[in-house]
Formats: C-alpha cells, sequence, structure tokens
C-alpha cells in the first residue's frame, strides 16, 4: 500500500505502518495524509489516479474538495478525537490571556513601558463568577466548558440541537437563540465546525449585540467570523476584546489586529501540542489500518 504526506509529520505516530510504502510518489499514492493548512483540490486529486483514501490529520476537512472525492469515490476520514482537550485548552487560555491582559502586559514589561507596580495600574477583567456563552457545544465545547465550569464560570449555549439533559446538568449548560447567548455572555467561544451556512455567523449585527465588556474567542475557523466588522467593532469599542487561533484569509492576518492591545494572536496551533501531535498520527493511522481492514465501522468516516 503506498501512502503520501502533503506535509512533513512526527514519525513515531506511524510507527504502525512501517510495513507500508510511505512517502510514496502521490501519483501512485493509494493513500494521501492531509493536513489542514494544505489544499487538497480537484487538481490534486486528478494527479492521483489511484487514490482510494484521504486520511485527513485534524477535525476540520474544507481543506478537501469533497466533491471531486464523492465523483470519484474517494474516502475521506478526519480525526476528531485528538483534537479535543488541546484545542478546548488553548480557548481558554486565550480567554484568560486576553481577559487578564497577560500578553500585554508581558509585551509592556519587555519594553520598558508597563506602568508602575502600584496598586490601581495594570488592572484587568477576572473569568470567576463570568457567563461563558460556547456556539458548538461539541465535544470541543464541553471540554471547554468542563474548564470554565471548574473556574467557576456559568456556561450557556447555541448549538443546533438541545443536548441531553443529562450532559446539560453537568455543566449547568442553558440552550439558548444565538441572540439571546450573544446578549448574555462575558465571553463568546465559537467552537462549531466550518459549513457555508457558518460563514460569517458573527457580524457586524452579532458584534451590536454583545455586551461592550464581552470577549470574542474563536478557536474554530477563521471564515466564522467577517473579519473587517470585527476590526470596526474593535476599534469602537462595541466590545472589550477578542482572541483568536483563526483567521479568516490565513495565513494573512491584518496589521490593524496586530496592534491591538485589547487582541490576543495565535498561529492556528490549536492542536499544537507535541501530545496532540503524536495522538493525532495515531487516529489518522486508526483509520487507515481499519481502511485496509475493511473495518469501516472503526473509521472516522466524512465520505
Amino acid at each position: 500500500m503506498n501512502i503520501a504526506f502533503t506535509t512533513e509529520l512526527p514519525a513515531e505516530g506511524f510507527e504502525r505502518l512501517r510495513g507500508f510504502h510511505m512517502n510514496a510518489d502521490p501519483a501512485t499514492a493509494e493513500i494521501l495524509v492531509s493536513t489542514f493548512d494544505k489544499r487538497v483540490d480537484r487538481e490534486m486529486i486528478a494527479r492521483m489516479p489511484r487514490l482510494r483514501l484521504i486520511a485527513n490529520f485534524g477535525a476540520g476537512y474544507n481543506n478537501i474538495d469533497l466533491d471531486a472525492c464523492r465523483e470519484r469515490g474517494i474516502r475521506v476520514t478526519n480525526t476528531p478525537y485528538s483534537v479535543i482537550e488541546p484545542t478546548a485548552e488553548l480557548a481558554y487560555a486565550l480567554m484568560l490571556c486576553v481577559a487578564r491582559r497577560v500578553a500585554d502586559l508581558d509585551n509592556r514589561i519587555r519594553k520598558g513601558t508597563c506602568e508602575s507596580m502600584a496598586v490601581m495600574h495594570n488592572l484587568s477583567h477576572g473569568l470567576y463568577g463570568k457567563t461563558l456563552g460556547i456556539i458548538g457545544m461539541g465535544r470541543i465545547g464541553q471540554a471547554l466548558a468542563r474548564r470554565a465550569v471548574a473556574g467557576g464560570m456559568r456556561v450557556i449555549y447555541h448549538n443546533r440541537h438541545r443536548l441531553p439533559e443529562t450532559v446539560e446538568q453537568q455543566y449547568g449548560a442553558r440552550l439558548l437563540p444565538l441572540e439571546v447567548l450573544l446578549k448574555e455572555s462575558d465571553f463568546v467561544s465559537l467552537n462549531l465546525p466550518y459549513t457555508p451556512e457558518s460563514h460569517h455567523l458573527i457580524g457586524s449585527p452579532q458584534l451590536t449585540m454583545m455586551r461592550s465588556t464581552a470577549y470574542l474567542i474563536n478557536t474554530a475557523r477563521g471564515a466564522h467570523v467577517d473579519q473587517q466588522a470585527l476590526i470596526r467593532a474593535l476599534k469602537a469599542g462595541q466590545i472589550a476584546g477578542a482572541a483568536m487561533d483563526v483567521y479568516e484569509f490565513e495565513p494573512e492576518i491584518p496589521d490593524e489586529l496586530k496592534q491591538m492591545t485589547n487582541v490576543v494572536l495565535s498561529p492556528h496551533t490549536g492542536t499544537g501540542t507535541w501530545e496532540g501531535r503524536i495522538q493525532m498520527c495515531e487516529e489518522v493511522t486508526d483509520n487507515i489500518l481499519a481502511f485496509i481492514d475493511g473495518q469501516t465501522n472503526k473509521m472516522n468516516i466524512v465520505l
């Protein structure tokens, strides 16, 4: 079995595939391991006549032309489980960082522009007792909710479907319409997959609904947010700040965002821990071995 990769990944995560031809020429590959930062478009797929499976390294798969795969009968899998904890961890870290001004004050100290350490200088806002609104209460959203509840926060959420009552009780979470969630939240976190319907889910009308003291957190996909509308809202003081790991036109990040002290920026590294990367490789391997063995019930099938 010939396996090609769009990106170099940790070899230790693919020990169980050593019996196969790794890093094969794409023209001869039957399996392609793709990553979220590399587009697998119709043209690439056409250059791989023997391709039977795309094992995507990541939970999101909007980097892959699914229509082209469907036409060829190519299977597509993803890694929805290994990404849960690292992504939720970063979302919570970004909340703390932007509200407690960690990055801003660190930068000021390094530049020598920090105010004195007097008791009423360098103040920030805490998370304890605040309300977190989670848009997309799936696995990652629930992992974030678990951290938030442990930190003394209240949780509300917006979802396509209501969660089982037992799950709601676990987090003390309430399902709300999006408009109500935006008005009631001190922090709004985006944790939903990208679909055409979620494009610019947060734009000028939604930002206007948010509290002037609220923060927007995005570790999902950049196109969920109308980036220019967000910049206008931040400049106008419509919201208190934002923390982002993803951007609408990656890898481009507007200079306006880089210059704002109430904005925290991370380079699409939600799953970017060494432990997380190895676990993702292992999950890709699970999908590939299940495919080879014909055990589709053990695959994380997207298509």
